[in-house]
């Protein structure tokens, strides 16, 4: 089921820590969500694993000024910059975060921990070096708003045609909880992202969990196939559109901080 990205949760509320619109204990509790504890690894001045808090702080004191989002698939670095070493863990791992005025990023792995019937999740954060570049194939939120329009009219049009939309209670729970999540749109986006970011990422989701339900949800009426390969190849262009949302989204804060110090 489509779910929000860890990189999402630690680049924007990193991102109003180091801009001091949140405190560090708030912050970490924003991105370990659901999780069991975050730490990080690899970070230069730090032997071993630190906490989130420190290591944000790390963050900062090595010159991180922001932090940007990375959801690479295969065929399609988005948001990456290279090196070759540090976009093959983040297109293993599907997500990073790449960190702006500081040649570092950040690439998670999650690990399940304890007993059967009490398994939590512990998230490992690697600190790896990245190349200093512009990020590859984000788009901006005016172009990703328009382009998330047209992706939701597509995935709309082929769900429907495939009888996916309705395709019983799972769908009908899943749509239930991705609206009340779009009801605390608040939560979205930490403090000090722009509005329209709020509104794109909110779409881009609606979008994702549409797609989600058409890979998840049996084969609705693609019964062949044939069928079954032009749905995924209608599918995919969509679901590119919503990840590249994603990513202008959650990369709007220091998007407009550079245009600010331009």
């Amino acid at each position: 089921m489509f779910s929000e990205p860890r990189s999402g949760r630690l680049a924007a509320w990193g991102n109003a820590l180091l801009a001091g619109l949140v405190s560090p204990d708030d912050a970490v509790v924003a991105i370990v969500g659901e999780d069991a504890v975050h730490r990080m690894e690899g970070l230069p001045g730090e032997s071993g694993q630190v906490g989130l808090s420190l290591g944000l702080g790390r963050l900062r004191s090595l010159g991180a000024a922001g932090l940007r989002v990375a959801l690479p698939a295969p065929g399609h670095p988005l948001g990456l910059s290279g090196p070759p070493e540090f976009n093959a863990r983040a297109l293993e791992a599907e997500e990073a975060v790449v960190c702006h005025g500081a040649a570092l990023g950040l690439v998670p792995e999650v690990y399940e921990a304890g007993p059967a019937g009490d398994v939590h999740v512990e998230v490992v954060w690697h600190c790896l070096p990245v190349r200093e570049a512009p990020p590859a194939d984000v788009p901006s939120l005016g172009e990703a708003e328009r382009e998330l329009a047209e992706a939701l009219r597509e995935a709309t049009e082929v769900l429907s045609r495939l009888d996916v939309a309705g395709s019983g209670p799972v769908a009908e729970a899943a749509i239930d909880a991705y609206r009340a999540r779009a009801e605390r749109g608040r939560e979205l986006l930490a403090p000090g992202y722009p509005p329209r970011a709020v509104r794109v990422l909110e779409l881009a989701q609606r979008v994702g969990l549409l797609v989600s339900l058409a890979h998840e949800n049996g084969h609705g009426g693609a019964v062949s196939s044939a069928e079954m390969r032009a749905r995924a190849q209608a599918l995919r262009p969509v679901e590119r559109t919503a990840r590249r949302a994603q990513v202008a989204a959650y990369n709007a804060y220091v998007e407009e901080r550079e245009r600010g110090m331009r």
